[in-house]
């Protein structure tokens, strides 16, 4: 199933995908949802109610696609994001020490363990909706992940179990202020504000069901700007699948419904890789198979 947040009638509502044209709001179908979090956290028998409204949908229940405005899927209960795509590191670390001068290695402990940040739950935006471009930055980019929702919580998971505990997948923008983020990296913690920026997050289009996607994932991604490939890969070159990354996040730290963990950046999906930079007014893609297409343009005030 696909399944998402869109704003209807000045109101937002979870829904479920019908086909191409048509959604079902959830709420109106019977399920008393205050949003997608609490559907996550139903488990198993909400998804069982949210087919069986599916298999019998009522008229009131209905939405045309062309009468709504996306929305962020889910609103993360937490987030984390993750680095585990080896080409990137090695593309961005070469471009890194062109602008910085300084010279960059992958360390070790990135192949022992999953490496990862906690960001800003609060700034996610969805499909659609326009990046808002940071007074303080000067080179923008976007970057192209996976993401997963966690369905089941649990402490001490292991990589064996970890596949259950995976409610579903989503595509992730990671919207990067490049020069931020050289400029604060060198103090050892963080990111900070080359992350944190409101509208700085994106999620969607929906999220799919795991049991439509079996695990490891090995599915083509894509990333273009205006309608121009900037690149793409496979997330089957994830150095730590996801069910290694929830075994380390929860090793002696409980992991609850609703959070979201992103992959990282696939090889050449982001500018910094191959020098190329946003400009105000560009249109990105980032495109999953199997998932769909997350669009969003970037402004400045």
């Amino acid at each position: 199933m696909k399944l998402g947040t869109v704003l209807h009638a000045d109101v937002e509502k979870p829904v479920a995908v019908i086909d191409a044209q048509r959604l079902l709001d959830l709420r109106a179908a019977g399920l008393m949802l205050r949003d997608m979090v609490e559907l996550v956290e139903a488990g198993d028998a909400g998804l069982e109610a949210v087919r069986a409204a599916l298999a019998d949908p009522k008229g009131r229940a209905l939405i045309a696609l062309d009468d709504v405005e996306m929305r962020c899927p889910i609103r993360p209960v937490q987030y984390r994001d993750c680095l585990v795509f080896e080409e990137h590191l090695i593309n961005s670390f070469a471009q890194a020490e062109k602008m910085t001068g300084r010279p960059f290695a992958i360390p070790p402990v990135w192949y022992e363990q999953p490496i990862y940040y906690k960001g800003n739950r609060m700034s996610f935006i969805g499909d659609g909706q326009d990046v808002i471009w940071p007074s303080y930055a000067a080179h923008l980019d976007v970057e192209l992940e996976m993401a997963i929702v966690i369905g089941k919580g649990g402490r001490d998971i292991s990589a064996a179990d970890a596949p259950a505990h995976i409610w579903g997948y989503t595509i992730l923008n990671d919207v990067s202020a490049r020069d931020a983020q050289m400029r604060e990296m060198p103090g050892q913690l963080g990111p900070a504000k080359g992350k944190d920026f409101d509208t700085g997050n994106i999620l969607g289009p929906w999220i799919v069901t795991a049991d439509e996607i079996a695990h490891p994932v090995a599915l083509d991604m894509e990333l273009r700007v205006n309608g121009e490939r900037w690149g793409g890969g496979n997330s089957r070159a994830m150095h730590h699948t996801f069910a290694r990354i929830i075994e380390h996040v929860s090793a002696s730290e409980t992991l609850y419904p609703g959070e979201v963990i992103g992959s990282g950046t696939v090889g050449t999906g982001c500018g910094l890789e191959t020098g190329r930079r946003l400009a105000p007014g560009d249109l990105f893609e980032l495109e999953i198979d199997g998932i769909g297409v997350l669009r969003n343009r970037i402004v400045r005030p």
